[in-house]
C-alpha cells in the first residue's frame, strides 16, 4: 500500500530531512585516509544524539550501528569496523534517522583522498543518474519511468546498476511501498501522484552487476570484485514540482 503524505507530514519530513543532510556534511568531512569506518559510525551517533533525533538503522534487522560504511566493492549496508580509510578507497555512505515519528533516509558516495579516474567517473555518474530520476520523479510519470532514467544514462556511460535491490517508499515507516528499481520500462509501474515521499537509489558498479552477501554478513558487494557507487535522496512529489528533502547545504 502505497501513503500519501499531507502537508504537515511533508513539513516534518523537510525538518528531519534538513537535520539528515547537516549530520551526513559532517561525516563527509571527516571520511578522510586513517579514519576507521567505526569512527565516523561513533561520530554519527554523537550528531544524532545532538540533534535529539533517533537513528533508523540501529536494531535494524539485527544491525547494530547507526551508520553504513560500504566500501570498495561493498555497495551497501556495510557494517563499520575497525578498518583504516586508505588513500584511493570509494566510500558509500548510508544513514537514516527518525525524526518526529518520521524517516529519512539518504546515501552519498565519496573519495578517500585521491582517487583513479574510475572511480571519480563512476561517483560522478551514480550522482548524475540521480538528478536526472528526481527530474522523473513528477506527478502523472510513473516509477517505470525513473528506473528507466536511470538504466539508461549509466549503461550509456559503461556501468551497470544493481538488479537485487532497489529505493522505496518512507514516511512512518523506513520502507514502503512502491518499491523503486533502477531498472525498467518507460510508462510501467504505479503513477507518481502528489503527496508520495520516495527514496530514490541509484546503486551502480563497474563491472557486472551481480551482487553477493559481503563477508560482514549484512552488506552487499559485486561478485567480480568491481568498484560501486551509491546515492540517495529523500523526495517528495508536490503539484508542480519535486523536492529534495535531504539536500546539503553547502554552505
Amino acid at each position: 500500500m502505497i501513503y500519501i503524505k499531507t502537508t504537515k507530514e511533508i513539513e516534518i519530513m523537510r525538518e528531519g530531512g534538513k537535520i539528515l543532510a547537516e549530520i551526513m556534511k559532517e561525516i563527509i568531512r571527516k571520511s578522510k585516509p586513517g579514519v576507521t569506518t567505526l569512527q565516523l559510525d561513533e561520530m554519527a551517533e554523537n550528531l544524532i544524539a545532538f540533534y535529539r533525533v533517533k537513528p533508523a538503522f540501529k536494531g535494524y534487522e539485527g544491525f547494530k550501528h547507526v551508520l553504513c560504511t560500504s566500501v570498495n566493492e561493498n555497495i551497501v549496508h556495510g557494517v563499520p569496523s575497525s578498518y583504516q580509510l586508505k588513500e584511493g578507497d570509494v566510500l558509500g555512505l548510508d544513514l537514516g534517522i527518525l525524526y518526529k515519528n518520521y524517516y529519512l533516509d539518504m546515501a552519498i558516495t565519496v573519495g578517500v583522498g585521491r582517487i583513479s579516474f574510475e572511480a571519480q567517473r563512476l561517483i560522478k555518474v551514480a550522482k548524475k543518474a540521480l538528478r536526472l530520476a528526481i527530474k522523473k520523479a513528477r506527478v502523472g510519470n510513473t516509477i517505470g519511468d525513473i528506473g528507466n532514467t536511470i538504466q539508461r544514462f549509466v549503461e550509456s556511460q559503461g556501468f551497470s546498476v544493481v538488479r537485487d535491490l532497489c529505493g522505496h517508499g518512507i514516511g512512518k515507516h523506513l520502507h514502503e511501498d512502491p518499491k523503486i528499481p533502477n531498472f525498467g520500462r518507460r510508462g510501467e509501474g504505479e503513477k507518481l501522484k502528489e503527496g508520495m515521499v520516495l527514496c530514490i537509489e541509484p546503486m551502480i558498479t563497474a563491472g557486472d552487476y551481480t551482487l553477493i552477501k559481503s563477508k560482514d554478513g549484512f552488506g552487499y558487494a559485486t561478485k567480480d570484485g568491481s568498484l560501486t557507487a551509491h546515492f540517495e535522496h529523500t523526495i517528495a512529489i508536490l503539484k508542480d514540482k519535486t523536492e529534495v528533502l535531504t539536500l546539503i547545504n553547502k554552505k
